[in-house]
């Protein structure tokens, strides 16, 4: 089992793709826990990583198709917006 902290932002660190069978916990700033599974928490990271894309003008892979005059400041994240009875 992984234990993760939710931070003052109510975000965890998550850089990356869990297993989808192994359990996680979550501490949570207001002293609850909750246990989730690694699909759950990887379907939030993938939603945090679309709408940072969308945002940021980039395309489905994470590329910037604009001139090559201007840079891409990176195209991941690394951490998931995250709260107490996230659906599983």
């Amino acid at each position: 089992m992984i234990t993760l902290q939710q931070d003052a932002d109510g975000f965890v660190r998550m850089n990356r793709h869990y297993p989808g069978s192994v359990r996680i916990r979550i501490a949570f700033n207001d002293g609850s826990t909750g246990e989730f599974s690694g699909r759950t928490l990887n379907n939030a990271y993938d939603a945090a990583l679309a709408e940072f894309r969308a945002v940021n003008g980039l395309d489905a892979k994470g590329f910037n198709r604009a001139p090559a005059s201007r840079t891409n400041p990176g195209n991941r994240i690394d951490f998931v917006a995250v709260h107490p009875g996230m659906g599983e």
